[in-house]
């Protein structure tokens, strides 16, 4: 129980940090492009306290690491107003972008921290390289050591930030990639497609709760979320086996 409660206070904050920079991103490039609106409702705070949705930064991420789930969550959105961007249409797809971009930046810094400090640890190249190619295999370090619970927060810094990355960038309302699908398309079958977004959340319920039920084997996340994530899960760990070497 010790080691499920550390493994949840190192897996929380990282999912916490990765949610608020992810929202203050989108915040920022609306200012940036022309839409002070998150300015206005003081949501450009690092505070998580202005970002923190109970349910879904707290209450549910917490309950899913303790039961030994995948850790998912979400915040309260960051305002955007799209007609006062000074391009309504490319503005929206680069505010929707910044936050997937913004979590992928956070998953190679932390790539670079993981790689300095196992480098450190280690010593010897070999043993680095060894234990890192264990962490990506979905090894856990002891949390009980604080070199243990810092390797295991920074490795799942850089999972999470790359499992929000992908999941935002599906194509869904309102997901992140809906905006820039919708950006992408002729004007007409954009508008015929912003019609979904009422039904967003329904749609995502189906998707990730009622297909794969109905069709076992049919499941979004491991069909369409986890590949890209695994790939990119790869890459970010050979950066830190990178600055394991330096």
């Amino acid at each position: 129980m010790t080691d499920t409660l550390l493994t949840a206070l190192a897996l929380i904050p990282a999912l916490v940090f990765a949610i608020v920079f992810h929202e203050v991103a989108h915040g920022w490039t609306a200012l940036a492009l022309g839409d002070p609106t998150a300015k206005e409702r003081r949501r450009l705070s690092l505070n998580p306290i202005r970002h923190v949705d109970l349910l879904g930064t707290l209450i549910l991420p917490g309950m899913l690491a303790l039961a030994g789930l995948p850790i998912f969550g979400w915040a309260k959105p960051v305002p955007v107003s799209q007609n006062r961007l000074d391009n309504p249409r490319f503005g929206m797809m680069a505010v929707a972008a910044a936050g997937p971009l913004t979590n992928l930046v956070l998953a190679g810094l932390g790539a670079l921290g993981l790689g300095l400090l196992v480098g450190r640890l280690a010593g010897d190249p070999a043993d680095a390289a060894a234990l890192l190619n264990a962490l990506a295999r979905g090894a856990s370090p002891n949390p009980e050591t604080g070199a243990g619970f810092v390797i295991l927060m920074l490795s799942a810094f850089i999972l999470l930030n790359i499992f929000l990355a992908m999941f935002n960038l599906l194509p869904v309302p309102p997901f992140d990639g809906s905006h820039i699908v919708e950006g992408l398309l002729p004007q007409q079958a954009a508008r015929a497609y912003a019609r979904l977004r009422p039904y967003g959340f329904a749609l995502l319920f189906g998707l990730l709760l009622i297909v794969p039920w109905l069709f076992p084997g049919a499941g979004i996340i491991e069909h369409v979320v986890l590949p890209p994530v695994l790939w990119a899960q790869d890459k970010f760990f050979a950066l830190a086996q990178w600055a394991a070497g330096r």
